[in-house]
């Protein structure tokens, strides 16, 4: 009897598995999925091999390939400003450091891998036929972009650059997004650390007694 119970009692894994923790490991397949094959290749049965589990569980879950794509594309964009918003908050108070802080969150290790830039890469040839996918896209950058130019506004008052802060900031947006691209199509990849260091250095044209190619002055000279 008492082993009766004791079988009854082992529950499979599967079912352990809570909803939002199952959701989860569907997105984190259908990213490794979209890595290796692309936005259009990319299948709800391709994601059920990937994650071990059957399609109709992904089908459970998502319904279908536009609504777990779109799951991914919402946990990507809120992981992204989760990374520079932290960065942020942990940066010093000088609008120099902070903005090294934003322009670094970009090259974190946890965002820039090659699975991450793949994924980004997919979803950016789908921007201009979806809608949502816009208005994502549009709420993401306009948050970043205002941050970057209120950033590079303060340290052009702070030294009398003779710069325009929006067109500054939106060179060195530019620059990191190319960085993306260039690290994920080049046959030889650069670093992440050398990737950064070509952004420091777009940073040390606009504001040369700020920057160097290594980063924020410890001192901005007088």
């Amino acid at each position: 009897m008492a082993v009766a119970q004791k079988t009854n009692s082992v529950v499979p894994m599967a079912r352990k598995v809570s909803r939002e923790a199952r959701r989860q490991q569907l997105i984190e397949a259908t990213m490794r999925v979209l890595a290796r094959k692309g936005y259009a290749q990319t299948t709800l049965s391709d994601v059920a091999a990937e994650a071990g589990v059957s399609h109709g569980l992904v089908n459970f879950h998502f319904e279908s390939k536009e609504k777990l794509l779109t799951a991914v594309l919402l946990f990507m964009a809120d992981e992204y400003r989760r990374n520079w918003t932290q960065a942020l908050s942990a940066a010093g108070a000088a609008p120099a450091e902070r903005l090294a802080a934003l322009l670094s969150a970009d090259f974190n290790e946890s965002i820039c891998t090659p699975e991450r830039l793949a994924c980004w890469c997919s979803y950016w040839g789908e921007v201009q036929s979806r809608p949502l996918y816009q208005q994502e896209y549009s709420s993401n950058d306009s948050d970043y972009i205002e941050q970057l130019e209120q950033l590079c506004a303060a340290i052009i008052a702070e030294a009398g650059y003779d710069v325009d802060a929006v067109h500054a900031a939106r060179v060195l947006r530019f620059t990191s997004e190319g960085l993306w691209n260039d690290m994920l199509t080049m046959d030889r990849p650069y670093t992440r650390s050398e990737a950064l260091e070509t952004l420091f250095s777009c940073a040390a044209v606009f504001f040369p007694r700020h920057f160097t190619s290594q980063g924020p002055r410890a001192k901005t000279p007088t």
